[in-house]
């Protein structure tokens, strides 16, 4: 008996996300397929040198173009990498693996942590984090608002 694909999710350009585990209910996101990584915005960004594992704390503005709220966060560190951003400049990140909340799944991605608060949004989904679950639809935004609001889901 062959299985059955599971059906991937239509999303748009731009949707809401959310990083339980970094305490972050929703913050707007950037879908980019031009972008193998996703990254989100860091300040402060600090190793922890004490804990029984490599560990990083941080800050972030949630909100695009505001300085307040500021959230604190903690993850565990997985790796260290050089990353070629937009204007191709190269820097060492740090990264981080935490849930990703799309619509009404959760799955783990890897995020590198990065001083976003010149950029129009404060995360970047690149492509490894919706491999094989999402379908992005250029020309639309926030596709899982209004499924939500459509079927009377939170």
């Amino acid at each position: 008996m062959k299985r059955k694909k599971k059906q991937k999710t239509h999303i748009g350009w731009r949707e809401w996300v959310g990083f339980p585990e970094l305490g972050i209910d929703r913050i707007k996101a950037k879908i980019d397929t031009g972008a193998r990584t996703s990254v989100i915005h860091a300040f402060r960004v600090r190793k922890l040198d004490d804990a029984d594992e490599p560990r990083v704390e941080f800050y972030l503005h949630p909100v695009q173009r505001r300085l307040k709220p500021e959230l604190y966060c903690t993850a565990r560190i997985v790796d260290e990498r050089i990353v070629k951003s937009s204007n191709g400049e190269s820097e060492t990140r740090y990264v981080i693996i935490t849930p990703m909340r799309l619509g009404e799944e959760t799955w783990p991605i890897e995020l590198t942590l990065s001083d976003r608060d010149q950029m129009g949004f404060r995360v970047l989904a690149g492509r490894a984090s919706i491999r094989g679950r999402c379908i992005v639809d250029p020309g639309s935004s926030f596709l899982m608002d209004r499924k939500q609001r459509n079927t009377g889901e939170n």
